[in-house]
Protein backbone atom coordinates (compact mmCIF):
# COMPACT_ATOMS: atom_id res chain seq x y z
CA UNK A 1 0.00 0.00 0.00
CA UNK A 2 1.34 3.92 -0.66
CA UNK A 3 0.97 6.63 1.71
CA UNK A 4 -1.70 8.07 -0.38
CA UNK A 5 -2.94 4.61 -0.37
CA UNK A 6 -2.69 4.18 3.48
CA UNK A 7 -4.29 7.82 4.20
CA UNK A 8 -7.93 6.97 2.32
CA UNK A 9 -8.34 3.97 4.08
CA UNK A 10 -8.11 6.03 7.08
CA UNK A 11 -10.69 8.74 5.98
CA UNK A 12 -12.79 5.87 5.52
CA UNK A 13 -12.47 4.35 8.58
CA UNK A 14 -13.31 7.81 10.56
CA UNK A 15 -15.99 8.65 8.25
CA UNK A 16 -18.00 6.25 9.75
CA UNK A 17 -18.43 7.25 12.84
CA UNK A 18 -19.81 10.69 13.88
CA UNK A 19 -17.23 13.21 15.34
CA UNK A 20 -14.56 15.22 14.20
CA UNK A 21 -11.04 13.50 14.09
CA UNK A 22 -7.25 14.58 13.64
CA UNK A 23 -4.11 12.28 12.61
CA UNK A 24 -0.94 12.96 12.27
CA UNK A 25 1.57 9.90 11.39
CA UNK A 26 5.31 10.12 11.16
CA UNK A 27 7.98 7.84 10.50
CA UNK A 28 11.07 8.64 11.96
CA UNK A 29 13.73 7.23 9.85
CA UNK A 30 11.44 7.56 7.24
CA UNK A 31 10.19 11.43 6.66
CA UNK A 32 8.59 10.62 3.54
CA UNK A 33 6.18 8.71 5.38
CA UNK A 34 3.99 11.08 6.82
CA UNK A 35 0.17 11.76 7.17
CA UNK A 36 -1.77 14.54 8.73
CA UNK A 37 -5.30 14.70 8.82
CA UNK A 38 -6.68 17.71 9.80
CA UNK A 39 -3.06 18.43 11.62
CA UNK A 40 -3.49 21.99 12.59
CA UNK A 41 -7.06 21.84 13.98
CA UNK A 42 -7.78 22.77 17.62
CA UNK A 43 -8.63 20.62 20.15
CA UNK A 44 -9.43 20.79 23.94
CA UNK A 45 -6.18 19.32 25.34
CA UNK A 46 -7.71 16.97 27.82
CA UNK A 47 -4.82 15.02 29.67
CA UNK A 48 -2.85 15.03 26.65
CA UNK A 49 -1.33 18.16 28.10
CA UNK A 50 0.23 16.42 30.78
CA UNK A 51 2.92 15.47 28.57
CA UNK A 52 4.07 19.05 28.09
CA UNK A 53 3.70 20.04 31.78
CA UNK A 54 6.34 16.86 32.61
CA UNK A 55 8.67 18.37 29.97
CA UNK A 56 8.48 21.84 31.64
CA UNK A 57 8.90 19.98 35.06
CA UNK A 58 12.18 18.03 33.54
CA UNK A 59 13.23 21.97 32.17
CA UNK A 60 13.25 23.61 35.29
CA UNK A 61 14.83 20.75 36.97
CA UNK A 62 17.72 20.62 34.73
CA UNK A 63 18.19 24.40 35.20
CA UNK A 64 18.75 23.58 38.91
CA UNK A 65 15.01 25.13 40.40
CA UNK A 66 14.47 22.03 42.19
CA UNK A 67 15.55 18.00 42.15
CA UNK A 68 13.37 15.46 41.21
CA UNK A 69 13.85 14.50 44.34
CA UNK A 70 12.62 17.29 45.87
CA UNK A 71 9.92 16.40 48.36
CA UNK A 72 6.54 18.24 47.87
CA UNK A 73 3.38 18.45 50.32
CA UNK A 74 0.15 16.60 48.16
CA UNK A 75 -2.60 18.87 48.85
CA UNK A 76 -5.88 19.67 47.07
CA UNK A 77 -6.37 22.83 47.39
CA UNK A 78 -6.05 25.15 43.82
CA UNK A 79 -7.17 28.62 42.69
CA UNK A 80 -9.51 29.47 40.29
CA UNK A 81 -7.47 31.40 37.31
CA UNK A 82 -10.98 33.46 36.82
CA UNK A 83 -11.10 35.31 40.52
CA UNK A 84 -8.25 33.25 42.66
CA UNK A 85 -11.32 31.58 44.03
CA UNK A 86 -10.40 28.16 45.52
CA UNK A 87 -11.58 24.71 44.73
CA UNK A 88 -10.96 21.11 44.78
CA UNK A 89 -10.64 18.02 42.93
CA UNK A 90 -13.30 15.44 42.81
CA UNK A 91 -11.58 11.73 43.42
CA UNK A 92 -14.54 10.83 42.20
CA UNK A 93 -13.75 12.63 38.42
CA UNK A 94 -10.23 11.65 38.85
CA UNK A 95 -8.73 8.54 37.95
CA UNK A 96 -4.96 8.37 39.81
CA UNK A 97 -7.00 8.17 43.36
CA UNK A 98 -4.13 6.36 45.17
CA UNK A 99 -2.79 10.03 45.51
CA UNK A 100 -5.82 11.20 47.82
CA UNK A 101 -4.30 9.27 50.43
CA UNK A 102 -1.20 11.23 50.80
CA UNK A 103 -3.17 14.64 51.22
CA UNK A 104 -1.18 16.06 54.00
CA UNK A 105 1.72 14.41 53.04
CA UNK A 106 4.88 14.92 51.79
CA UNK A 107 5.89 12.88 48.27
CA UNK A 108 8.83 13.64 45.56
CA UNK A 109 8.48 15.25 42.14
CA UNK A 110 9.02 12.75 40.26
CA UNK A 111 6.18 10.83 41.80
CA UNK A 112 3.98 13.24 41.13
CA UNK A 113 5.06 13.41 37.35
CA UNK A 114 4.98 9.48 37.56
CA UNK A 115 1.04 9.49 39.12
CA UNK A 116 0.19 12.65 36.17
CA UNK A 117 1.14 10.34 33.35
CA UNK A 118 0.73 6.59 33.86
CA UNK A 119 -2.67 6.78 35.67
CA UNK A 120 -3.42 10.26 34.36
CA UNK A 121 -4.11 11.88 38.20
CA UNK A 122 -5.67 15.22 38.14
CA UNK A 123 -4.19 15.74 41.35
CA UNK A 124 -0.96 15.68 40.36
CA UNK A 125 -1.33 17.49 37.54
CA UNK A 126 -2.36 20.01 39.53
CA UNK A 127 0.49 20.45 42.05
CA UNK A 128 2.64 20.10 39.21
CA UNK A 129 0.96 23.30 37.06
CA UNK A 130 1.27 25.17 40.19
CA UNK A 131 5.00 24.38 40.96
CA UNK A 132 5.93 25.40 37.46
CA UNK A 133 3.53 27.33 36.02
CA UNK A 134 0.71 27.22 33.14
CA UNK A 135 2.32 29.99 31.28
CA UNK A 136 5.97 28.49 31.34
CA UNK A 137 4.84 25.28 30.31
CA UNK A 138 3.52 26.76 26.82
CA UNK A 139 6.80 28.85 26.30
CA UNK A 140 8.10 25.78 26.47
CA UNK A 141 6.43 23.98 23.91
CA UNK A 142 6.77 27.31 22.06
CA UNK A 143 10.36 26.60 22.10
CA UNK A 144 10.16 23.27 21.00
CA UNK A 145 8.37 24.53 17.76
CA UNK A 146 4.80 23.61 18.93
CA UNK A 147 3.01 27.40 19.05
CA UNK A 148 -0.24 26.30 18.64
CA UNK A 149 -0.18 24.21 22.58
CA UNK A 150 -1.76 26.32 25.04
CA UNK A 151 -1.52 25.22 28.63
CA UNK A 152 -3.78 27.70 30.85
CA UNK A 153 -4.76 26.04 33.71
CA UNK A 154 -4.79 23.45 35.84
CA UNK A 155 -7.45 20.43 35.36
CA UNK A 156 -11.27 20.63 36.95
CA UNK A 157 -10.89 24.66 36.93
CA UNK A 158 -15.13 24.71 36.50
CA UNK A 159 -15.09 28.53 36.55
CA UNK A 160 -12.27 28.60 33.55
CA UNK A 161 -13.96 26.02 31.52
CA UNK A 162 -17.42 27.60 31.56
CA UNK A 163 -15.57 30.68 30.00
CA UNK A 164 -14.42 28.31 27.62
CA UNK A 165 -10.74 29.39 28.96
CA UNK A 166 -9.23 25.78 28.29
CA UNK A 167 -5.94 24.38 27.50
CA UNK A 168 -5.77 23.19 23.49
CA UNK A 169 -3.21 21.31 21.61
CA UNK A 170 -3.06 20.69 17.26
CA UNK A 171 -2.14 16.92 16.20
CA UNK A 172 0.68 18.35 14.66
CA UNK A 173 2.44 19.89 17.44
CA UNK A 174 1.75 16.84 19.46
CA UNK A 175 3.71 15.15 16.58
CA UNK A 176 6.33 17.84 17.35
CA UNK A 177 6.89 16.94 21.09
CA UNK A 178 7.14 13.26 20.34
CA UNK A 179 9.18 13.50 16.91
CA UNK A 180 11.82 14.83 19.11
CA UNK A 181 11.31 12.88 22.06
CA UNK A 182 12.00 9.87 19.77
CA UNK A 183 15.17 11.56 18.68
CA UNK A 184 16.17 12.79 22.36
CA UNK A 185 16.03 15.98 21.72
CA UNK A 186 13.53 17.19 24.53
CA UNK A 187 15.35 19.04 27.41
CA UNK A 188 18.67 16.63 27.06
CA UNK A 189 19.22 13.25 25.82
CA UNK A 190 19.10 11.67 29.02
CA UNK A 191 15.81 13.40 30.17
CA UNK A 192 14.07 12.70 26.95
CA UNK A 193 15.20 8.68 27.95
CA UNK A 194 13.18 8.96 31.31
CA UNK A 195 10.08 11.04 30.10
CA UNK A 196 9.86 7.80 27.67
CA UNK A 197 10.06 5.24 30.22
CA UNK A 198 7.16 7.18 32.43
CA UNK A 199 5.13 7.24 29.32
CA UNK A 200 5.59 3.39 28.36
CA UNK A 201 4.44 2.84 32.04
CA UNK A 202 0.95 4.28 30.65
CA UNK A 203 -1.82 1.96 32.09
CA UNK A 204 -4.44 3.54 29.54
CA UNK A 205 -3.98 1.53 26.43
CA UNK A 206 -7.84 1.20 24.60
CA UNK A 207 -6.35 3.28 21.69
CA UNK A 208 -3.09 3.25 19.96
CA UNK A 209 -1.99 0.11 21.57
CA UNK A 210 -5.30 -2.01 21.39
CA UNK A 211 -5.08 -4.07 18.33
CA UNK A 212 -1.10 -4.09 18.11
CA UNK A 213 0.79 -7.29 19.20
CA UNK A 214 2.78 -7.19 22.72
CA UNK A 215 5.92 -6.97 20.84
CA UNK A 216 5.68 -3.40 20.37
CA UNK A 217 6.26 -0.59 22.60
CA UNK A 218 4.55 1.95 23.50
CA UNK A 219 5.55 5.18 25.01
CA UNK A 220 2.12 7.49 25.21
CA UNK A 221 -0.12 9.73 26.72
CA UNK A 222 -4.10 9.45 26.44
CA UNK A 223 -7.00 12.25 26.94
CA UNK A 224 -10.52 12.02 27.52
CA UNK A 225 -13.36 14.57 28.19
CA UNK A 226 -16.76 14.47 26.93
CA UNK A 227 -17.05 13.53 23.62
CA UNK A 228 -13.50 13.44 23.72
CA UNK A 229 -11.00 10.14 22.85
CA UNK A 230 -7.09 11.13 22.26
CA UNK A 231 -3.92 9.25 22.15
CA UNK A 232 -0.49 10.26 21.18
CA UNK A 233 3.33 8.92 21.20
CA UNK A 234 5.46 6.82 20.32
CA UNK A 235 5.42 3.57 18.85
CA UNK A 236 8.59 1.00 18.12
CA UNK A 237 8.44 -2.06 16.31
CA UNK A 238 10.92 -4.61 17.52
CA UNK A 239 12.92 -4.16 14.31
CA UNK A 240 13.91 -0.57 16.13
CA UNK A 241 11.66 1.38 13.19
CA UNK A 242 9.45 4.20 15.45
CA UNK A 243 7.40 6.73 14.56
CA UNK A 244 5.18 9.32 15.98
CA UNK A 245 1.42 8.97 16.08
CA UNK A 246 -1.49 11.44 17.05
CA UNK A 247 -5.05 10.60 17.58
CA UNK A 248 -7.84 13.16 17.88
CA UNK A 249 -11.34 13.17 18.20
CA UNK A 250 -13.99 15.51 19.41
CA UNK A 251 -17.99 15.45 19.37
CA UNK A 252 -18.05 11.66 19.32
CA UNK A 253 -21.79 10.63 19.66
CA UNK A 254 -20.70 7.49 20.84
CA UNK A 255 -17.00 7.42 22.44
CA UNK A 256 -16.94 3.85 22.06
CA UNK A 257 -17.66 3.75 18.33
CA UNK A 258 -14.31 6.59 18.02
CA UNK A 259 -12.19 4.84 20.26
CA UNK A 260 -12.63 1.55 18.09
CA UNK A 261 -12.28 3.13 15.19
CA UNK A 262 -8.62 4.86 16.61
CA UNK A 263 -7.93 1.60 17.41
CA UNK A 264 -8.51 0.41 14.04
CA UNK A 265 -6.49 3.10 12.79
CA UNK A 266 -3.34 2.50 14.68
CA UNK A 267 -3.64 -1.22 13.61
CA UNK A 268 -3.52 0.02 9.78
CA UNK A 269 -0.74 2.34 10.30
CA UNK A 270 1.53 -0.60 11.96
CA UNK A 271 0.55 -2.95 9.17
CA UNK A 272 1.97 -0.15 7.05
CA UNK A 273 4.99 0.43 8.64
CA UNK A 274 5.71 -3.26 9.51
CA UNK A 275 4.92 -4.96 5.99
Amino acid sequence: MTIEGLRQHIETRLTSVEGRFAVVFKQVDKPENRISINGKEVFHAASTMKTPVMIEVFDQAKAGKFKLTDSVLVKNEFKSIVDGSRYQMDISDDSGEGLYKKIGQKTTVYELIYEMITVSSNLATNILIEKVGAASVTNAMNELGASDIRVLRGVEDQKAFDKGWNNTVTADDLAVIYEKLARGQVVSREASGQMRQILEAQKFNEIIPAKLPKTVKLAHKTGEITGVRHDSGIVTLPDGQQYVLVLLSKGLKNPTEGVVALADVSEMIYQFVAK
